[in-house]
């Protein structure tokens, strides 16, 4: 599908870019079966979501991320002034999404790591390359926002106190995540004939086998994390999501992870990124040069 698409008139670069982020937000919450998460068969270790208020939440996040690419576009470098408007539209999506959500955190990392993609990509059309992208995203990303709120994130008190990487530091480093284990994992799989939700299976697997999620710890602590990473390997060592084996696995792993209550909602958003980057690079849907 491709969000808001239906006017006459081509679409501009900034509208281009916000369609793929919230198609990739809808492709990631309609995968299924993602253990422990929203998805078509129900809605995994969550009391508060569903599948439509998780497609609600994506489109409702498509002017902000217009708004982003539109910002890149017209400052037209990396610096303070772009890092702190996308800071401040990033505040004001969030606002509209808790609003459509009735304050539900449906997607508030994934507007972090999108936007971010987003605005990257808007910065250079004719350098559509996954790394390349990245790169500037990460850039980005260190750059400080002097008007973001101080209090921290559920996820950014779960990183200090385990010593592990949180979702702002994932983008600091270049989203290692996506680009070496995320978007490998998922041509791989294209490669093997495996077919493409699978191939999206196995990429979120791959993601969630070495992932730090925030999310899981916020919500089970080491033991749920021990158990997420350990059961994403055993799916993919069994031979992934497109094999017998592997869906026996991946069965057992959704029972473990709901049962603990462990929903890796962090592994989601950099699936979203990979399947992002993966529609840019690949030149599937993305306009060149389209102003």
């Amino acid at each position: 599908m491709h969000a808001f698409n239906l006017q006459s008139r081509p679409l501009n670069l900034a509208e281009r870019l916000a369609d793929l982020a919230v198609d990739a937000l809808i492709d990631e919450a309609d995968l299924s079966p993602k253990p422990a998460l929203v998805d078509r068969r129900g809605n995994g270790a969550h009391c508060d979501l569903h599948l439509g208020l998780m497609h609600a939440s994506a489109l409702s996040l498509w002017p902000a991320f217009k708004q982003m690419a539109d910002a890149a576009l017209e400052r037209g470098e990396i610096g303070l002034p772009l890092r702190e408007a996308l800071g401040h539209i990033g505040r004001e999506g969030e606002r509209a999404m808790l609003a459509t959500t009735q304050g539900v955190n449906t997607h508030r990392g994934a507007i972090w790591a999108l936007g971010l993609l987003v605005a990257a990509a808007a910065l250079e059309p004719e350098s559509t390359g996954a790394s390349s992208i990245a790169l500037r995203a990460a850039r980005l990303a260190l750059l400080e926002d002097r008007y973001a709120p101080r209090p921290l994130s559920h996820g950014a008190q779960v990183a200090l106190r385990y010593g592990v990487r949180g979702a702002r530091e994932e983008a600091q480093q270049g989203f290692p995540a996506v680009l070496q284990r995320g978007l490998p994992q998922l041509r791989r799989s294209r490669e093997q004939g495996h077919g493409e939700q699978n191939a999206r299976l196995d990429a979120l697997l791959a993601i969630m086998s070495r992932l730090a999620d925030t999310c899981v710890l916020y919500r089970a602590g080491e033991a749920g994390l021990q158990a997420m990473q350990q059961g994403a390997r055993a799916v993919l060592e069994a031979g992934g999501s497109a094999s017998l084996a592997g869906r026996r696995r991946l069965h057992e792993l959704d029972l473990q992870l709901v049962t603990l209550n462990a929903s890796p909602g962090g592994a989601a958003d950099l699936l979203a990124a990979s399947l992002l980057l993966d529609r840019i690079e690949s030149g599937d849907a993305f306009i060149q040069g389209a102003m």
